[in-house]
Parts: structure tokens; C-alpha cells; sequence
């Protein structure tokens, strides 16, 4: 990407940015050229949750070559030397560590059904009610906090690292929790900022095994192991950014926050704004929002929602039966389709893999519709009804939030996948009345690079809105993909 007029740097060093995704892990390298910024995607590595018997897990080993694979290419695109590296990527999940550091198996994907059992347990020790109001997260099966209590007894007291905190520590970073990461967990302690005690005593949960949270753009020292070797990674810093993927997205927008709405819409959607104090009200609880750390300080205060995982589960249904399409195809015809009715796209049956067009017309029929005929050329009708259905959802979401915020908000700015979706972005406009900004599909990926850009260019190291805002803007151009990956 070619940006505006970007801010004075220190040096014209390159950095890495590595995004992982429940989809695809992304490897992206920011090179100064022509004394703009540039930006690569270098290597992507197709991601996805693995069976084995009836655990769902994360091919760490998979996702760690590609990323040493993605990583030489930057070094070799890079001859001036990479100044950094930094790592966000999805939330909630974890590696456990042995005593010298090594992971003892494959992280468990957050929608194993282990959880099931282990959060109804916990509730019983501590009410959902009792959990939002000192840590502001919204009690999602899926959190870290339930997952840590499924855990095997012979691992309790291993120690932890969420996933994006796992791959800097495999670079040779210390073990830590960057804290908009951390706040995902269920565990983090809303007045304080670090991990709240009492709820790992109610628990039984070992604060030994807990790492220490760092503020975003920490800097966490110099990679080690074979990588190093390489001249381009000599003195290349490794850093914390905001490491959780939705609070790099956010700080990757260039914008005045303060009256907008954000939809990060991908595999999850998440609509919300950002907030300077926490709401962990009743209200808060009953309506699904949660409290989310923020890369610049406040809080992203956002929503759950289900997201492009209800297109993509349909395709692989439709893949190999002579069906297949894009999405980008399917975005189009689902825009001669004649209107549709919405479902409920958070109900159950819709967060489970597998079989989605069947699922899909049980909520049509429940919600006292025909159902689709699930046959070759009905493929965008299905289409029509997650977009409609979504922004039936965003909409909704958005009225519970100004309800809660008690005041209107402006307009709404869209980044992830879905940007590139006009037809989703035109419904919302229409199912919420406000003007719909489509930002950058990459927003994670500018985030990361404008924190990592304000913790070693700006006085003090600052990691401040203003600072990644202005950084964020001078990187906002389209990425470029390369096709070697």
C-alpha cells in the first residue's frame, strides 16, 4: 500500500506484522520505498480447527511453519534489516507450556463442547451476573476462563499463553498476557487492570500459571532462535501490540471514534463503539455486550455476533456436489434476489459446524418462512438471508447500544472481510437509517503496524489514540497481496 504523507520515522528499517486468523494466518511485511510505506502480504497459511476423536483442536505445528516459511520470505524481501515483529490474532484460546517452555499439545479450538459442562460448574461458584460485574466480559462459553477449568487435572498448574503471545514467546519474547488479550480471558479484574484474584481463588484456578500483562505496544526484546541467524533479523525487536485482533482492527481506523459505530465483520461480527469508562450493567449483560480493552486505553464496548462463518459453512456444504461458487460471485447474484426474510444468526444449531444449509432453513421455518430447496441455483438465495439477516442483527445490536450509551451515534464504519461486501453494507444502511463507511479489509494488520510504529517512533514510546490514529492514516492504502503464498 502506498500511504499519504507519513509521520517522521527514525529509520527506514522494515516490519513484520503477523495476523492470526480462525481462517488464515497472514504474514505481512512494511517496507519505506520512494520515502512512502508500503505494505505486503508476503505468505498466508490456510487455517482451520482439526478433529481428532471428539476434541477440537489447532494445528499449532501447521501454523508455526507457515509462519517461520512467511517470515524468511520477509527476510528476503527485506534486505535493509526488520526492525519488528509484531503478533495479534483471534482470542480465548491458549497453549499450556511445560517447565522449560515448550507446549504440551495443540491448543483446544474455543468451540470444542468441553466447555459445556465446565461453565455450567463454574457458574454455580460464580453467577454470570456476579462475573460480568468484576470483569466487565461477557460469560461466553467460549472464554478462556471456562476453558482453563475443562483442562485435564495433569495441567492445571502448567503455565499459559493465549495464542498470539505463544508465537512471540516461540520467537523469544518473555511469557506474558498483553492486556486487550487478557481481557478476553473472563479473568481480568475490571477496576484494576490485572488478573482478578478472587475469581481465580472462587475457581481454583492457579495464578501461578497466569503470565503478567504488558500494555499494548510493550516491548518484549530481541527474537532468538534459528530466525535470528538471518541478517534481516539481527536486532529485530519483538513487540506486544494490541494482540487481540479486533482491538488492532479498531486502532487500525483512521478516524474520530467518538460518535461512530465499528462492525468488524469476518468470521464473528462485532458491533459496537468505543467507550472511556466499562458498562457492566444488567442491561449490558442481558443484551450480550462486553467490555473489551482498547488499544489506546477505554474499552471496546461491542457485541458477539455471527459473521461470514454462516456463507463459508454453506460453501464447504456446497463444494465438490458442482457447486461451487465464490464469494464474491454469491455477493453479486444475492443482489438480484428478491428481498428475504431474516433468521435469528445467533441461534444455536447456527454456531455449530456442519450441514449449514439445513440449519439455515430450520430457523426459515421457525420463523414461519418456506424453506429454501437446498439444489444447485438457490446458492445466492441463501446468501440473500445471511445478509439480510445480519443486518437485521447489526441493527438491533446498534439500538441496544445507543440505548445503553443513551445517546445517537453518527454513522458506522465497517472493516474486515466483509468491507469488500457492498450489498451488507447497503442493508445495514438501510435496517439502522445511518451512512455506512466500508474501511479497510487488512484494519488488524494496519493496527498492528501503526502501534508497533507509535511504541518505538513516538516521544516516550506513547502508544495514545492521536499517535496510532495519524500512523494508522498514513498506512490505510490497500494492502498488496502477493500470490506466492
Amino acid at each position: 500500500m502506498s500511504g499519504g504523507q507519513e509521520p517522521a520515522i527514525s529509520d527506514r528499517l522494515a516490519r513484520v506484522a503477523i495476523d492470526l486468523g480462525a481462517e488464515s494466518c497472514r504474514v505481512s511485511l512494511l517496507r519505506w520505498l520512494d520515502g512512502h510505506a508500503e505494505i505486503t502480504e508476503v505468505h498466508r497459511i490456510q487455517n482451520g480447527p482439526v478433529q481428532r476423536g471428539s476434541s477440537l483442536f489447532w494445528p499449532i505445528e501447521t501454523i508455526l511453519a507457515g509462519l517461520d516459511e512467511g517470515l524468511r520470505k520477509a527476510a528476503t524481501e527485506a534486505p535493509e534489516g526488520i526492525a519488528s515483529i509484531a503478533v495479534d490474532g483471534w482470542a480465548v484460546d491458549y497453549v499450556r507450556l511445560d517447565k522449560s517452555g515448550r507446549r504440551l499439545h495443540d491448543p483446544f479450538c474455543y468451540r470444542d463442547e468441553r466447555t459445556i459442562a465446565s461453565k455450567l460448574k463454574a457458574d454455580d461458584a460464580l453467577p454470570p451476573e456476579e462475573a460480568f460485574r468484576s470483569t466487565g466480559a461477557q460469560p461466553l462459553r467460549i472464554n478462556s476462563i471456562y476453558q482453563l477449568l475443562a483442562d485435564d487435572s495433569s495441567v492445571v498448574h502448567s503455565p499459559w499463553l493465549c495464542l498470539p503471545e505463544f508465537v512471540l514467546h516461540w520467537l523469544g519474547a518473555p511469557r506474558v498476557a498483553e492486556y486487550t488479550n487478557a481481557t478476553h480471558t473472563g479473568l481480568v479484574d475490571l477496576a484494576t487492570g490485572d488478573w482478578a484474584e478472587h475469581i481465580f481463588a472462587k475457581l481454583d484456578l492457579d495464578m501461578e500459571a497466569a503470565p503478567r500483562i504488558v500494555s499494548p505496544g510493550t516491548r518484549l526484546g530481541k527474537i532468538r532462535g534459528p530466525l535470528a541467524t538471518l541478517a534481516a533479523f539481527h536486532d529485530t525487536e519483538l513487540i506486544a501490540p494490541a494482540c487481540h485482533d479486533t482491538a488492532s482492527a479498531i486502532a487500525g481506523i483512521p478516524a474520530d471514534l467518538d460518535a461512530t459505530a465499528y462492525i468488524c465483520s469476518g468470521t464473528w461480527s462485532l458491533v459496537g463503539t468505543l467507550i472511556a469508562q466499562p458498562i457492566a450493567t444488567p442491561e449490558a449483560l442481558a443484551a450480550r455486550y462486553t467490555n473489551q480493552g482498547a488499544a489506546t486505553g477505554g474499552f471496546c464496548f461491542h457485541t458477539n455476533v455471527n459473521g461470514m462463518w454462516l456463507l463459508k459453512q454453506c460453501m464447504e456444504a456446497w463444494t465438490g456436489a458442482d457447486r461451487d461458487v465464490t464469494i464474491s460471485e454469491l455477493i453479486q447474484q444475492a443482489a438480484a434476489c428478491a428481498p428475504a426474510a431474516a433468521i435469528n444468526v445467533d441461534a444455536e444449531p447456527l454456531l455449530l459446524a456442519g450441514n449449514m444449509p439445513a440449519r439455515i432453513n430450520e430457523q426459515i421455518t421457525a420463523a414461519g418462512h418456506q424453506p429454501i430447496p437446498d439444489e444447485p441455483g438457490n446458492e445466492p438465495r441463501f446468501a440473500r438471508v445471511i445478509f439480510e439477516s445480519l443486518a437485521a442483527r447489526y441493527a438491533t445490536a446498534l439500538t441496544d447500544l445507543e440505548r445503553m450509551l443513551q445517546r445517537k451515534l453518527d454513522r458506522i464504519h465497517i472493516i474486515g472481510g466483509a468491507s469488500r461486501n457492498r450489498l451488507l453494507a447497503d442493508l445495514t444502511a438501510q435496517r439502522t437509517g445511518l451512512p455506512v463507511d466500508c474501511g479497510h479489509p487488512e484494519s488488524s494488520t494496519i493496527g498492528n503496524f501503526a502501534v508497533q510504529l507509535a511504541a518505538c517512533e513516538e516521544p516516550g514510546g506513547k502508544v495514545t489514540r492521536e499517535a496510532v490514529c495519524r500512523w494508522a492514516g498514513a498506512l490505510s492504502n490497500p494492502v498488496r497481496e502477493t500470490t506466492n503464498s
